[in-house]
This record gives C-alpha cells, sequence and structure tokens, in this order.
C-alpha cells in the first residue's frame, strides 16, 4: 500500500495524539493533543491539519489551528502550523504535508514553533521572520508601587475588560495554556496573556503572549514578575519587544531568541499576534 496525505478529522483525533505522544512528546499525554487541536473559539475549520497514512497507520502529522480574526476592520482567516512530526522512514514525504496545508487558499499562515530545518525551509516558501527581540526577565518579589495592581481573579478580569477584551478573554479562558492576569491602575488597565514555557528541559519560564496596555505593562513589569513568582511558583519571564512595545526593566536580552514566522500577501508584521495559535492550546 502506498502512503496517502489526509485531512485531519475530527474521528483522526485520537490516534493522531497516540501517534504525536509516542513520537514527538511524550510528556504531553494523547488527549492532550486532541483536546489541544478542539480550539475553545468559535471558527468554522476546515481540517485540524493533515496526516500521512500507510497501511491505515498514522505515520506522520502536521497540526493546523484555525481563527477569523479582524484585522483593520475586516476579518481575516488565519492557520496557525502547529507540531509537525514524520516518522524517519518517511521523512522524504513530510514536505507533502505542509504544501497541502499551504495550498488552502484565503488563509494567513503563521508558524510560531519552527525549529532546526524548518526555518530555511520556511523562508524558501516565502515565510518572513518576525522579530522576536526577547529579555529574559527575573521574577523577583515586587516593591509595592502606588496604585498598580495585578489580579489573576476571573471576576476582576471580567468587571475590568473592554468589550473586545472581554471577546478575547472568554475566547481564551478554557485554552489549556493560556494564562490571564489583570493589571490595573486607578486611570487603567492591561489584560496580559501569559504561557508557563520549558526551556531545555526546565518548566521555570512565564512567556508573554499578549498584553493589551503596553505603556502599562512595562510600567508594572515588576510586579508583573512579583506575581508570577508568588502566586505562580515561576522564576524567570520572557518578554518580546514587538509584545511588550520595547525592553523591560531588569530584562536581559537573549543572544538567540526562537524565531517565529508568518506568511501573508496583505498583512504586516504589526497584524501578526501569538493569540488564537498553539501557544495558547497546548501546554508542553
Amino acid at each position: 500500500m502506498g502512503v496517502h496525505v489526509e485531512p485531519i478529522t475530527s474521528r483522526d483525533l485520537p490516534e493522531v495524539g497516540r501517534f504525536l505522544h509516542q513520537h514527538l512528546n511524550a510528556r504531553v499525554a494523547p488527549q492532550q493533543w486532541v483536546e489541544a487541536l478542539a480550539v475553545p473559539w468559535l471558527v468554522d475549520q476546515p481540517n485540524h491539519g493533515y496526516h500521512l497514512r500507510q497501511d491505515g497507520q498514522v505515520v506522520g502529522a502536521y497540526l493546523a489551528y484555525y481563527s477569523d480574526r479582524v484585522v483593520g476592520g475586516s476579518v481575516e482567516r488565519f492557520c496557525n502550523l502547529g507540531a509537525w512530526c514524520v516518522l524517519e522512514g518517511h521523512r522524504h514525504r513530510g514536505t507533502r504535508l505542509l504544501t497541502r496545508l499551504l495550498a488552502q487558499e484565503g488563509y494567513h499562515f503563521t508558524d510560531f514553533s519552527p525549529s532546526g530545518n524548518v526555518v530555511p525551509l520556511n523562508r524558501k516558501l516565502h515565510f518572513a521572520d518576525l522579530d522576536t527581540t526577547t529579555d529574559l526577565v527575573p521574577n523577583l518579589p515586587a516593591t509595592p508601587r502606588n496604585g498598580v495592581r495585578v489580579s489573576s481573579d476571573a471576576q476582576d478580569l471580567l468587571e475590568t475588560l473592554t468589550p473586545a477584551e472581554l471577546d478575547r478573554y472568554r475566547d481564551h479562558v478554557r485554552a489549556a495554556a493560556a494564562k490571564h492576569l489583570l493589571v490595573s491602575t486607578p486611570r487603567e488597565h492591561c489584560h496580559v496573556v501569559f504561557r508557563h514555557d520549558r526551556r531545555k528541559n526546565v518548566r521555570a519560564f512565564g512567556t508573554i503572549l499578549h498584553v493589551s496596555n503596553p505603556d502599562l505593562f512595562r510600567t508594572a513589569a515588576g510586579q508583573v514578575a512579583g506575581h508570577l513568582l508568588t502566586r505562580h511558583r515561576i522564576p524567570m519571564t520572557l518578554v518580546e519587544h514587538r509584545v511588550a512595545g520595547g525592553s523591560v526593566r531588569h530584562g536581559r536580552q537573549l543572544a538567540r531568541p526562537r524565531p517565529k514566522m508568518f506568511r501573508s500577501p496583505t498583512l504586516a508584521p504589526e497584524h501578526i499576534d501569538y493569540l488564537y495559535s498553539e501557544l495558547t492550546c497546548l501546554a508542553w
């Protein structure tokens, strides 16, 4: 029997989840893969990616997370490329999964976790690099700052966020990897989305994915870092300049930040963020 490329349907998810657990990341249980792909926001998903089958068995998979986003007043369709794993004997066929994904018309494509040979391959396929200049911030107990409050309480978020912010919050409140904070003063507030990350097998990092008010976030970065340490037991924070609107105090710039990429005929880097993606749905 030959090797066939097929879309990943909901019916395929349990088998694909077992395949990825066995061959890509044993720390992620099969059901976690399945639940991550059942995204919590409303979207018409054409598939969950593509997979390779031989003799009825999964021998490769490339996951995809879809979303509809309003950009500049227009609804734009996004496809975020997720985990990619192909068994050794089928690696030469693995690019067929990517080309099938990219052949889907009408989508802007993002890849927020490319590694190894995927980065130059993406560039050949007209992906552009995002500027991922990143500060590593030590999370230290924060000195109280007049008027600045950091809260993880859901009720505080529900009572404070604007309608647009509430939509984003509700879309992600059930996403497995997205954690939410509210930074507030008597005059303004900031919705922060972060994830608990692993680097070099050490799960000791909080990665900031989104801030609704970059100026306030940078002002209160010390209080956010202290909150992550004392309330979430996270000793270090990773903050991209493009997310925070610049550098943050006490941050040390990483020499080699992890790449992130996108491919779009019309959108610019400033239109790309990390919400509605694998980064919010899959904890690893």
